[in-house]
């Protein structure tokens, strides 16, 4: 059928071609990729398709996502066409599917040209191709690559090299090492305007912090450089410090609280048997000291052995400094400790800048009081100002991406051509399944089998879906495959095959799911006798199953009661007897079937001979007919649709897969023409009582044929009796011949009687 052209509402004269039952649209030139936003969306073969899962670079995809997702829509696809359109002299040489663009193809007519035409030649400058003329996917993928040799690239950072006084490039690199770097399109680390002001809001804060210290120093710092120390000494025992006097003012206020703030007894029986260290950590949590009344905290003998040393630490760097020489402290003691270190606790609570503390504060003092910020500032805003040049460095990777890969997405999005017309694999084809010898070339990617099944099972297909892992590298993934020829016999959970991908690496595939859906006329039409057959192998099976059991239970107790073991099983109840009317009812049954075949193997054997053959085909058709009218229409609604919207694609058209299609898009093994083949099988099963069998029926039945015809009677008489048949013929024809013998009436009175003729029976 040739394709007609349509002029839809835009008045652009589009082609098309009729596949899976619906009109494609043909794109054979620029200008139609030109005109694509006059194509009626109604016509597209999909509306969206998912960024994730298809056998596409993704790189590509992600710059047609421009809103990022996940989802490429048919307003993001008409923006990267019109935009690569607009890019080139000829949009024709979209339709190359080269991953070379020619610098001459570049349309340097515009501003926009012009720029990626200039920023194409610095790409190809910076890699050591100045006189290329032309260039690719390769050139323009890796950015490190293209930046290396560059100091500013226009994304507003910059390395310590883009410094040329070492004081600058020395404080660059003590940012980075203090605030942590972000990365230049060099590949190397650098500084930003965010990482830049970070700092220098930490040093100052910081700054101004230890200079509160020293304006302040007698009151934070009251024992001057030992100040940390003992503060330190203090908070490791404030808490247990405060809870012990706590005990004792509660021990004052009533005496018969003293045993319930000390600890009972049988605490203690539960870790004393066993060993103990000094620091055991049993004894953590209880009091410092025994508590009474009024008593003073000992520092040194009688106190808790898991808090031991931190209390030594306590009286040396922190009690004594204060107070003097000290092996117990009151509670005013205490409260005077506390109040001496309280200004520097909160001072150190208050500690700003922990990032820049490294650098130390002498070091934070000399960067932040100098003009390095100035400096580094200057440097960001002289790299920002390259950005629209490095914006179009990577426009030009745009470009040479959609000159490669445009054309393709959009003969898997707008048109579903290269799915239909078979030349190449669609985007959405993962590869080929081998198993239970075919070749699967339906397969897609998935990743919810459960999710994506609930959808597809929409598309009455055969569905599998398959685990498959590579156990050398332990890659794993899902597809599902759709199986359109041959019968699903041998297909189930479990079966094993060999999936290749789009690179022809091969996995060990795994059916985890199906979907039941015909697969085609031929098995639907073998499949009522399957069924009767299966079923007659289910009730055998059951029977020999029950028999066996049966055998074996007698068996054991024969053996029990021969040897002796235990008492004699009970006698098993005798079976029921069969009602007279039972039997009686049984009889007329099986008479009547009987009765019934007798009739109709009589009926068919009466039939001419040519009459046979047709209505043996009848009955067959009367079986078979309806199993092949149903898979018929189920085949006939096979769609593609359902399949790729479970992947997240949107399928504006009806995409069938129709008888023809489907068979091409699963291959039977068959055996090459041409070869040689043995049919000799040196263990094929032997058949020889099968045959015996069924020649005995067919001469059994051709010789009851004869005799109930009468051939053995005419050939030799009196051998055999006659059947009931020949005798009945025999009647009949005695019975015709009496009736031409009866003289028939005179019909009119003046006939005279003499002048009729006699009337002679056969000779």
């Amino acid at each position: 059928m040739l394709p007609l052209p349509f002029i839809n509402g835009g008045g652009y004269r589009w082609k098309f071609f009729r596949a899976g039952d619906f009109d494609q649209v043909r794109l054979e030139s620029g200008a139609d990729l030109a005109a694509i936003d006059q194509l009626d969306q109604k016509l597209w073969a999909a509306l969206a398709c998912p960024t994730q899962g298809l056998e596409f670079d993704s790189k590509t995809l992600a710059l047609i996502d421009t809103d990022k997702d996940g989802r490429i829509r048919a307003p993001e696809m008409i923006a990267a066409t019109k935009w690569a359109v607009s890019c080139l002299h000829n949009p024709d040489e979209l339709l190359k599917g080269s991953e070379s663009l020619s610098l001459s193809a570049i349309n340097d007519g515009t501003a926009e040209g012009k720029q990626l035409l200039s920023s194409a030649r610095q790409i190809l400058a910076n890699l050591g191709k100045k006189e290329a003329t032309a260039i690719t996917v390769d050139d323009t993928s890796d950015t490190t690559k293209i930046f290396a040799q560059t100091v500013f690239n226009g994304d507003g950072i910059v390395p310590a090299d883009s410094a040329d006084e070492p004081m600058l490039k020395a404080v660059i690199t003590e940012i980075i090492e203090a605030v942590g770097a972000e990365m230049d399109r060099s590949g190397k680390p650098g500084l930003n305007q965010v990482k830049l002001d970070q700092f220098y809001a930490d040093a100052n804060t910081y700054v101004a912090w230890c200079e509160q210290a020293e304006k302040d120093h007698a009151n934070i710092m009251p024992l001057g450089k030992a100040t940390p120390a003992a503060a330190a000494a203090f908070n490791a025992v404030k808490v247990k410090v405060d809870d012990y006097f706590a005990r004792c003012r509660l021990a004052a206020f009533d005496s018969r609280a003293t045993a319930a703030v000390n600890r009972q007894e049988s605490e203690y029986l539960a870790f004393v048997a066993k060993d103990m260290t000094i620091t055991a950590s049993e004894v953590a949590g209880f009091p410092l000291a025994r508590i009474e009344a009024g008593k003073a905290l000992p520092l040194t003998g009688g106190v808790n052995p898991a808090w031991a040393p931190a209390l030594v630490k306590f009286q040396v760097d922190c009690a004594q400094p204060i107070l003097g020489p000290r092996e117990a402290i009151t509670e005013a003691d205490w409260q005077t400790i506390n109040a001496q270190l309280s200004a520097y606790n909160a001072w150190a609570a208050s500690k700003p800048g922990a990032a820049v503390e490294k650098l130390g504060l002498k070091r934070l003092r000399e960067i932040v009081s100098g003009s390095s910020k100035a400096a580094i500032e200057s440097l960001i805003a002289r790299d920002k100002a390259l950005e629209p040049e490095a914006n179009s460095i990577a426009a030009v990777d745009r470009l040479v991406r959609y000159h490669r890969d445009l054309y393709k997405l959009l003969n898997n999005f707008v048109a579903f051509r290269d799915f239909y017309t078979g030349k190449e694999k669609a985007v959405f084809q993962a590869g080929v399944l081998y198993l239970d010898q075919r070749s699967c070339e339906l397969c897609l990617r998935v990743e919810d089998t459960g999710k994506h099944a609930a959808m597809a099972g929409l598309a009455g297909t055969y569905l599998a879906y398959c685990d498959c892992v590579r156990k050398a590298t332990g890659e794993k993934l899902q597809i599902v495959a759709a199986f359109t020829g041959g019968d699903s016999d041998n297909l189930m959970v479990g079966r094993n095959g060999l999936f290749y991908d789009r690179k022809g690496r091969d996995w060990d595939a795994t059916i985890t799911r199906i979907v039941d859906n015909p697969i085609s006329i031929r098995q639907a039409f073998w499949l009522p006798y399957k069924r009767f057959v299966r079923m007659i192998e289910e009730q055998v099976a059951k029977r020999a199953a029950a028999a066996d059991t049966a055998a074996t239970q007698k068996m054991q107790t024969a053996a029990q009661t021969t040897a002796g073991v235990g008492a004699a099983p009970p006698k098993p109840p005798e079976p029921k007897k069969l009602d007279t009317g039972v039997v009686a009812a049984l009889g007329v049954a099986v008479g009547a079937i009987g009765t019934a075949m007798s009739a109709t193997v009589t009926g068919l054997l009466r039939l001419p001979g040519w009459q046979m053959p047709m209505v043996l085909l009848g009955l067959v058709l009367a079986i078979s007919g309806p199993a092949m009218i149903i898979a018929w229409l189920k085949l006939r609604k096979r769609n593609l649709g359902p399949i790729l919207d479970a992947n997240g694609w949107a399928v504006n058209a009806r995409a069938k897969i129709n008888l023809p299609f489907g068979a091409s898009l699963t291959k039977v093994g068959v055996v090459p023409l041409g070869a040689e083949r043995n049919l000799i099988d040196p263990f094929a099963e032997s058949h020889a009582v099968r045959n015996r069998i069924v020649w005995g029926i067919i001469l059994a039945v051709a010789g009851w044929g004869l005799w109930n015809f009468g051939a053995i009677e005419r050939m030799k008489p009196g051998v055999l009796p006659k059947s009931k048949w020949q005798k009945s013929r025999e009647a009949a024809a005695l019975e015709k011949a009496a009736a031409q013998r009866t003289v028939v009436p005179p019909t009119t009175l003046s006939a005279p009687a003499a002048t009729a003729p006699p009337v002679e029976g056969p000779k």
